[in-house]
């Protein structure tokens, strides 16, 4: 039951970003055993100025082509699932889109089952 917000500089064609979003929830599914069927995915796009981050943080050499991904889920998958997830969607971003891996920055927030609605005002997975 993830959430994902994708934020990039404006820009990038409408197939482009279509792709994007495919191949990030293809491994959403893949890599954190997540429902197909599953597929909440927000695409922020920002001006220049509205868009800031540090081209060298950890001596990693940015571009503008940076991506960031923020996906909300559920708590408990185990740091080696999670390592996976980040190389294999570096992998497939970079086989697919050829994006630069040094582009690809990733986010995971987890929280529990009770923070979830899905509608209807009623928490579907609270136990």
């Amino acid at each position: 039951m993830p959430l994902t917000r994708i934020s990039m500089l404006k820009g990038r064609h409408t197939d482009t970003r279509e792709q994007l979003k495919s191949v990030i929830a293809d491994v959403i599914v893949d890599k954190l055993n997540v429902p197909a069927n599953d597929r909440f995915i927000l695409l922020d796009e920002y001006d220049a100025d509205q868009f800031h981050y540090d081209p060298t943080c950890l001596d990693i050499e940015r571009t503008d082509d940076l991506l960031i991904i923020q996906i909300t889920l559920v708590v408990g998958r185990p740091t080696e699932v999670k390592k996976q997830f980040y190389e294999a969607l570096a992998e497939q971003l970079h086989q697919q889109l050829q994006l630069r891996k040094e582009d690809i920055f990733v986010n995971l927030i987890e929280v529990t089952r009770d923070n979830w609605s899905y509608g209807n005002g009623i928490a579907q997975f609270a136990l």
